[in-house]
């Protein structure tokens, strides 16, 4: 485990010689992918540190508990103090998504249930909303599609961190396990016999990736520029200023329709066309790799029915991980912890199951 210690402490001071230069504070990318990685050494280094003081700490009182038995009882509680360090590099060094520490992009998309699946839709954006605000994160609507009844036939919102978090506090890394098929069951409001419908929404969780990071050759893309449009189709703008970009050897389109100027929904449009090329490699890395080594808790995939919000029962239940719940009302007001912090212990468990 702690074979790659000296280099992980050189370029934990490397990275701190540079975040202390004013000169890479000009580049904002550049900054931001440098004070990323600190974010992520860090504990790994401290903790690291701590292994070394304790294991050193552990044998000078061992050596003098031979000649005073008083020591051995100070033997022991380092001994308890130096297991939990271990463990906790354990969790730190587990093989993790390089991606983990990245802001997230979260596109929500109807599906089967006409109208209620966009109602749904818009109850996913706002549960997500809520979530990321108890988090101190900010929120920001790319591009959105509304229905006349105030759902959404789609809507892409960037979920941004204030800083540069650790992985286990960053947006992707926390909400990555949140795509796939949301199920909801309950009497939706267009419904005028009471009866309870079934109906589902797609949520495809991506990193928020630099310019830098992905390569995209202009001569890759079509781009279209057409007009906005409100609830129902009705124009809300008098000029093309949406956009819609075909990225042709992968066949993804994206389009952005909020900004008010082209340029901006062509910025927003590229923004998320490279977290769409970024999620389409990790889920063909996914596809190629061995049953055996595929995550038990899958990222990215939407065709999966992952969660069940049932209101009739007030339960939200997990299918991926037998994760269930008699809250659903604080669950969609944002208190989504429970069932992450579970979804993450269940990944931990795979990542640390790999190593072994």
């Amino acid at each position: 485990m702690y074979e790659a210690a000296d280099g992980l402490r050189e370029e934990f001071a490397q990275l701190e010689a540079q975040l202390s230069d004013p000169a890479i504070h000009s580049d904002l990318a550049a900054s931001r992918r440098v004070g990323r990685r600190y974010a992520e050494l860090t504990p790994i280094v401290k903790s690291l540190n701590a292994h070394e003081q304790l294991t050193a700490d552990l044998a000078a009182a061992r050596e003098l508990a031979d000649e005073d038995p008083s020591f051995a009882e100070e033997a022991d509680g380092i001994a308890v103090q130096l297991a939990e360090v271990e463990d906790r590099l354990a969790r730190l060094l587990a093989p993790r998504d390089p991606n983990d520490s990245a802001d997230a992009l979260i596109e929500i998309k109807s599906g089967e249930g006409g109208e209620e699946s966009a109602l749904f839709a818009g109850d996913l954006f706002r549960m997500y909303s809520r979530y990321a605000e108890t988090r101190g994160w900010k929120v920001e609507v790319l591009d959105s599609q509304e229905t006349d009844l105030g759902g959404y036939k789609s809507i892409t919102l960037a979920v941004k961190a204030t800083g540069s978090p650790d992985p286990e506090n960053a947006p992707y890394g926390v909400l990555k396990f949140e795509g796939g098929v949301h199920r909801v069951q309950r009497v939706p409001v267009t419904e005028t016999q009471g009866r309870v419908h079934t109906s589902a929404a797609g949520v495809l969780v991506m990193p928020d990736v630099e310019a830098t990071e992905v390569e995209i050759s202009e001569g890759d893309l079509r781009i279209d520029v057409y007009r906005s449009s409100g609830p129902g189709g009705q124009g809300v703008n008098t000029t093309d200023s949406a956009v819609r970009i075909t990225h042709l050897p992968s066949g993804i389109v994206v389009s952005c329709q909020n900004e008010r100027s082209q340029l901006q929904n062509k910025e927003s449009a590229m923004r998320m066309l490279r977290s769409r090329l970024v999620a389409r490699a990790e889920e063909e890395a996914a596809s190629a790799a061995s049953a055996a080594r595929r995550s038990q808790v899958r990222t990215v995939d939407r065709s999966e029915r992952i969660r069940t919000y049932n209101f009739g029962e007030n339960r939200i239940a997990d299918h991926r991980i037998g994760f269930k719940a008699y809250n659903l009302d604080q669950v969609l007001a944002g208190d989504l912890s429970a069932v992450i912090t579970a979804l993450q212990a269940a990944d931990l468990a795979q990542r640390l199951g790999s190593v072994g």
